[in-house]
């Protein structure tokens, strides 16, 4: 594995903390802003809705331009969104700052992806990006508690402004450490592209990453008030159980090359189990530590098989496979968010954002199904990766030796 995607895992770190940390910190933001708790969770919805749109409009945007400059411009914008965050004087202002940091973190997303995938042959694309991945799972495993911690003890804002000194290491790193790249010999072409989303599996690989996604988050991001309120835990303990939850394993990248549809089945059917049990037995404390460490094992043994199958079923247009999958999975971070605020909103309690997430993941779980029975119906297409044109200069390029 090139030393240039270990990179890409570590810029991720940053990446991530900033987009899962405000789990921990939903009440000391809805207190310095005088909102309720469902209005600063859409904070997260933000920031989600700014990876949807920035994910593919920062892909079309980056098609043509050099993408070790594109990675330093994005985490360098990311990075200033963070500092406005941390000194927004309102609730108006911190939504903006969390949009415009979400569209440089959904360009880094895309533009990285696509460099990772492109480094390794085709049997390690979800090692690859088990690796990337493997930048969220520290995130939660330490990021996120961080930053809860921080906000308990400094106040929401020194998260925000931690952050962002994560982002200048980042970039630092980048700089020093990632290969410039050159570009495929044939310039990429937009409208090839974008023939991808004429195949259907490219939409059902769309449907059960959001779906998938949006169910574990959606009672994940209203985990922190959920442990406090119905398990009755001290606000102490939480930082540290947002930590379990972030241990989830990177073994499904490994695993995920060789059994792809049986991760995903298998890994969202796990999250579905988990997710209805937090729901019926979240009034017990250590049962609910105990599942916040099991679902997100789950959520982070899928990611790598989600992110692979699209690449597989989109692989002749990288970029956009990159940007479809990062808007794929924030399409989950956004619903899954606005659900669990809407059936609190109901009065029906932070518990039933469990059994929301568990019937978003149920939809996935079906569409998995029918994804497989295409997959074995249909021979590929050419958009496949398998079917794709002989390889370009990047994908056959030693980018450590560029």
């Amino acid at each position: 594995m090139p030393v240039a995607v270990y990179i890409l895992g570590l810029s991720v770190f940053a990446l991530g903390t900033s987009e899962f940390m405000l789990s921990g910190l939903l009440r000391p933001i809805a207190e310095d802003m005088d909102v309720s708790i469902p209005q600063a969770g859409l904070l997260i919805s933000a920031f989600a809705i700014g990876m949807v749109v920035g994910a593919p409009l920062l892909a079309v945007g980056t098609l043509r331009l050099p993408r070790r400059a594109t990675l330093i411009a994005l985490i360098s914008l990311f990075g200033l969104g963070q500092v406005a965050g941390a000194l927004a004087p309102s609730y108006e202002l911190l939504f903006a700052s969390r949009v415009v940091s979400a569209l440089a973190c959904a360009g880094f997303w895309a533009v990285g992806a696509a460099v990772a995938i492109a480094m390794v042959d085709k049997d390690q694309r979800a090692r690859a990006m088990a690796v990337m991945i493997g930048g969220l799972s520290i995130a939660n495993v330490l990021g996120v508690p961080a930053g809860a911690f921080l906000g308990e003890h400094l106040g929401w804002r020194s998260a925000f402004w931690s952050v962002g000194a994560a982002s200048a290491v980042a970039l630092v790193g980048i700089l020093m450490l990632i290969p410039r790249i050159p570009l495929p010999a044939e310039r990429p072409r937009l409208g090839r592209e974008l023939r991808i989303y004429a195949d259907r599996q490219v939409w059902l690989a769309i449907g059960i990453t959001a779906l998938g996604a949006g169910g574990v988050f959606c009672a994940f991001s209203y985990l922190s008030p959920l442990l406090t309120d119905v398990a009755g835990l001290d606000s102490k303990w939480v930082p540290w159980i947002l930590g379990l939850f972030g241990i989830g394993t990177t073994i499904g990248g490994r695993v995920a090359d060789a059994h792809l549809f049986g991760v995903m089945i298998w890994g969202i059917t796990a999250s579905t189990v988990f997710l209805a049990a937090l729901a019926l037995l979240a009034g017990a404390a250590a049962v609910a530590i105990a599942l916040s460490f099991l679902l997100g094992a789950s959520a982070f043994f899928t990611a790598p098989a989600l992110n692979a199958r699209m690449f597989n079923v989109a692989g002749a247009a990288p970029t956009l496979a990159g940007a479809t999958t990062t808007a794929a999975f924030n399409l989950g971070n956004t619903g899954g968010p606005w659900l669990g605020g809407t059936v609190i909103d109901a009065g029906l309690g932070f518990s039933a954002t469990a059994w929301a997430g568990a019937a978003m993941t149920v939809t996935a779980i079906a569409l998995a199904a029918v994804a497989l029975r295409l997959d074995r119906r249909t021979p590929p297409r050419p958009t496949r990766v398998v079917a794709s044109a002989a390889p370009t200069a990047e994908s056959t390029a030693e980018p450590a030796r560029a």
